[in-house]
């Protein structure tokens, strides 16, 4: 029986709200959260930027899309999406996607001072397509995903040094996000179709993404199983039509790993998906239809920090990032007001975890803003 299914029938069963703690899985998020008070408070009323925080914390604009990024001579991409960060000597960069159409694509960069100032912006991506989520390497590149029929994994340079490469290998289906598992020495990728499946890379050598073999999750009499995807280029029959039994996932979004989990969002039915790499067991963290007036809807982009805490932001829902903790509660911690029609992604901490970038796409008009949020974030250093 899927996880799922059992938590349903336990809660709808029992009548009450049963708690399922971290004793049954290593990695500390309950499963499925609950909708609870935040470890931050409630939010405050809308600063000047139209964000609403918790008490300790502010906000400010970094970026707006068509404009000069403030202190650089660099003009700012447009649909902001997949972001993260990386350190850069005493400073940071902050890297995003850019999620527009054929051939207008690509992924820029902000660089800070470690003071949080800004001192550059330039690309490191262009003329490629719908570049929506993606992720980082334990060698500090920006995989940069291509959300479209047949699309591609690029690996980009932060640092604006060296080109970017496109990885084949890494197959060609509707990419979504990529997450690395340095244990097992593999590329987690989720797939945004309705009908998606979840994928692992096995480079040939780590670090090296040119060759490997694709893998998507099976399960066969509720056993779960890695299964080679016979051809990668998706044609004439696409990647999640080859393997018999595969998995499926309803809109596979965010993905984010650590200590021996992959945490993935499914916008289709608003989950967040735990794969136990270590036990290759699959589990339900987050469910909307298992709690109570849920907070988190429309899950998207997802991150999280050293001391268990989950961000998941939302494609929809009222514009929130939620926070989701390691004692089964799911709450809001950001919420963008006036910005309905747009969505928020990128979400990404700084090296030290006291500031979190993160985009509103399409803004209150049409164009992309791009934030920082810096306050006492749990486990900052």
């Amino acid at each position: 029986m899927e996880r799922r299914t059992f938590l349903r029938t336990a809660v709808v069963g029992a009548g009450t709200s049963v708690a399922f703690g971290f004793t049954l899985w290593p990695e500390a998020v309950g499963y499925p959260a609950r909708t609870g008070p935040s470890p931050y408070g409630a939010l405050q009323a809308a600063d000047a930027n139209g964000v609403l925080l918790p008490k300790g914390f502010t906000s400010r604009v970094i970026a707006r899309s068509g404009r000069v990024v403030p202190g650089t001579g660099f003009t700012w991409h447009g649909a902001p999406d997949g972001g993260a960060c990386f350190a850069d000597g005493t400073g940071w960069i902050y890297v995003s996607n850019a999620e527009l159409g054929t051939g207008a694509g690509g992924a820029s960069a902000i660089r800070f001072s470690a003071t949080g100032a800004v001192t550059g912006a330039y690309g490191i991506l262009s003329g490629t397509t719908r570049n929506c989520a993606g992720g980082a390497t334990p060698w500090r590149t920006w995989l940069s995903c291509e959300e479209t029929d047949r699309g591609y994994v690029f690996e980009t340079d932060p640092f604006g040094v060296e080109p970017a490469v496109r990885h084949d290998a890494m197959g060609r289906f509707t990419h979504e996000a990529a997450a690395c598992d340095p244990d097992r020495r593999v590329v987690y990728l989720t797939e945004d179709e309705t009908n998606g499946g979840f994928y692992r890379f096995v480079p040939t050598t780590w670090g090296d993404l040119s060759s490997g073999t694709l893998q998507v999750l099976r399960e066969t009499g509720g056993a779960l199983s890695w299964a080679t995807v016979p051809d990668p280029d998706g044609s004439p029959t696409r990647t999640r039509r080859q393997v018999a039994g595969m998995k499926v996932f309803n809109g596979g979004e965010g993905c984010y790993y650590r200590n021996g989990t992959c945490f993935f969002t499914t916008k289709g039915d608003n989950r967040v998906w735990a794969y136990n790499a270590v036990d290759n067991t699959i589990a339900v963290a987050y469910d909307d239809n298992l709690t109570g007036t849920p907070p988190l809807t429309g899950v998207d982009n997802i991150t999280g920090t050293p001391v268990g805490d989950l961000y998941v932001a939302e494609d929809g829902g009222n514009m929130e990032i939620c926070v989701i903790t390691p004692d089964d509660v799911v709450a809001p911690f950001a919420r963008v007001a006036g910005q309905g029609s747009s969505e928020l992604c990128g979400v990404a901490f700084n090296p030290a975890g006291d500031r979190l970038y993160f985009s509103s796409q399409r803004g209150s008009s049409g164009g992309g803003i791009t934030y920082e949020v810096t306050g006492p974030f749990r486990g900052s250093r």
